[in-house]
């Protein structure tokens, strides 16, 4: 009997073979939100590196502001907090209120910019942890069910020998180590430093400023 990973699938049971083909499926999805995020946080960084260079020259901060003006520039991270900002505090002053009241408007204006930029750099977490935390614990659980009926077919036989329950172990464990290859990729992308937040946060600020 061939013992190859497709054969020993084939012949699982049909709770076996759903518990690997749900748990392949997250790995797919996983590896493509891994993926997805990882061109985002670049193009991200990018950006900072840009806007902060235009930022920190002499061009001034109207300058800085027009450049965002432009159809095909598209404004994202700490660029878009700062243009939130200036824009709130260019509405507030043409008022003519206090200079505190003009940088309170400001503040919160960023603030609330702020929040939505990492909303959008957190996005698809909660997904990648969920993979990470319970596709273990369902490939146990296919892999428990396996060995139920591997033993339960052993009762029905007259000698039981250690082949006669190999192939239905095997089939079970695959369920496990399936499991496995989908959480680690995800626990590793969602707990490392993946999900940074230093594309906001104006990481080269103190670096020019010492």
């Amino acid at each position: 009997m061939s013992y190859s990973i497709i054969d020993l699938f084939i012949n699982a049971s049909l709770v076996v073979q759903l518990v690997i083909f749900l748990l392949l499926l997250a790995s797919i999805f996983s590896w493509m939100v891994i993926f997805e995020r990882w061109i985002f946080l670049n193009k991200s960084k990018e950006e900072l590196v840009k806007f902060e260079d235009s930022f920190w020259s002499d061009a001034g901060l109207e300058a800085v502001f027009d450049q965002g003006e432009d159809e095909n520039h598209i404004s994202i991270g700490a660029e878009r907090i700062f243009r939130s900002g200036y824009q709130e505090y260019k509405n507030i002053k043409s008022q003519d209120l206090e200079p505190e009241t003009v940088l309170e408007g400001a503040e919160r204006a960023m603030r609330i910019s702020l929040s939505r930029e990492q909303t959008a750099l957190e996005k698809h977490l909660p997904f990648l942890a969920t993979v990470a935390s319970a596709s273990p614990y369902v490939g146990l659980f296919g892999t428990v069910w396996g060995i139920m009926n591997s033993f339960r077919g052993l009762a029905e036989t007259n000698q039981a020998t250690l082949s006669t329950v190999a192939p239905g172990i095997s089939e079970a464990l695959i369920a496990t180590a399936i499991g496995l290859f989908a959480a680690i990729p995800a626990l590793v992308s969602a707990a490392s430093g993946f999900y940074d937040s230093s594309s906001f946060n104006g990481s080269r600020r103190s670096s020019k400023s010492s």
